[in-house]
């Protein structure tokens, strides 16, 4: 934070994932400014209270920005630029997503009295936008550096030594006793949901990976919200351990952090795993690129069909049966992908008895 700088207004209006790789933008905007308060939607508001440099966290449902939107309602409108206008912020960066809108945000944002608004827009914004940001959406760019793009547009670059990546405020909030006793031995974790369907790959194959994993001397570690605890416990079995709500968002990170590989879909907790510096084994389905979406600078193995008829959908419901992006990966990818991450379980063993 720089003293006699702006006091500045991020926003990232969607999910955990949507904010983690936002992280490295907020960063550079921190590195510029005296205060930073982020503007996050309520499914991602717990990463935004995990990234360096927020002082702040504003939370709002955003009614052209979340799933499931919500109809728009006036008051809740005027509520929110209200809220805005108490925060006296200097000026506002809008991050957001290739394929969605920064302008309605904008025109609030103007409503409140921002003074000097920056986004990345294709759309003429008018007197909305101080700093229209344009970039070719025909060339797939990580979200990370899409975001780091527009900062730098806005007059905020990373300062030295910072290297970009994700990264999570430290330290990391204490596991459960229950779950850290489960980390004495090496283990992988295996995160079995998805914040949209068309992503997750089976629970029948979740559960196949599971057994093959303990089968080749793992411990197995199956997590989830407190919302999804029917998908890991059956995932979980009787081979692998359940921990579907034992851990919050920040705890989560912490038990990642420790794994030797994490099994995951493209949702928040593989952007999480990049975070913390965990590989990752990528169940990805192409219904968005993952030039732009597979974890960011972290050793990853990519998995699943990324030329299935979904590709470049952004379905949230698999749109052809038999899910071909995903159904064709089995356990055994998962579990050769782990040992080319991870090594094996025995090694990690025999490493820590040496050492």
């Amino acid at each position: 934070m720089t003293a006699g700088a702006p006091r500045v207004l991020c926003v990232r209006l969607d999910s955990a994932g949507d904010v983690l790789v936002t992280g490295p933008a907020v960063r550079a905007v921190a590195a510029g400014a005296s205060s930073v308060v982020l503007l996050a939607g309520p499914q991602g508001a717990a990463a935004a209270r995990l990234l360096p440099g927020v002082d702040e966290v504003l939370v709002w449902t955003c009614p052209w920005i979340v799933g499931d939107a919500p109809a728009v309602d006036p008051a809740d409108v005027a509520d929110l630029v209200a809220r805005v206008a108490a925060l006296e912020v200097d000026e506002a960066v809008v991050f957001t997503s290739f394929h969605q809108s920064a302008l309605p945000t904008a025109l609030l944002l103007r409503l409140a009295g921002v003074a000097n608004v920056s986004a990345t827009s294709t759309d003429y914004p008018g007197s909305l936008l101080d700093v229209r940001h344009q970039v070719d959406e025909a060339v797939d760019v990580p979200e990370p550096e899409r975001h780091l793009a527009l900062a730098a547009a806005a007059g905020f670059a990373l300062p030295a030594g910072d290297d970009g990546r994700l990264a999570l405020r430290h330290p990391l909030p204490e596991l459960p006793a229950e779950v850290a006793a489960l980390t004495a031995d090496p283990y992988v974790v295996l995160h079995p949901g998805a914040s949209v369907p068309a992503r997750a790959w089976t629970p029948q194959r979740c559960a196949e990976a599971v057994e093959l994993l303990a089968d080749a001397g793992w411990r197995v570690l199956v997590t989830g919200t407190a919302g999804e605890r029917e998908l890991t416990r059956t995932v979980a079995g009787t081979r692998g351990t359940d921990l579907g709500g034992a851990t919050s968002l920040g705890q989560t990170a912490r038990l990642l952090a420790g794994a030797a590989a994490v099994v995951v879909g493209n949702t928040g907790p593989a952007h999480l795993a990049a975070a913390v510096g965990t590989p990752v084994v990528s169940l990805f389905a192409p219904t968005v690129p993952a030039q732009r979406w597979a974890p960011y600078a972290v050793e990853t193995v990519l998995l699943g069909d990324q030329d299935a008829p979904c590709r470049g959908s952004r379905a949230r419901v698999c749109p052809v049966p038999g899910h071909p992006c995903l159904a064709g990966v089995s356990g055994a990818d998962v579990v050769a992908a782990v040992e080319k991450l991870g090594g094996s379980p025995v090694g990690l063993r025999q490493r820590e008895g040496v050492s």
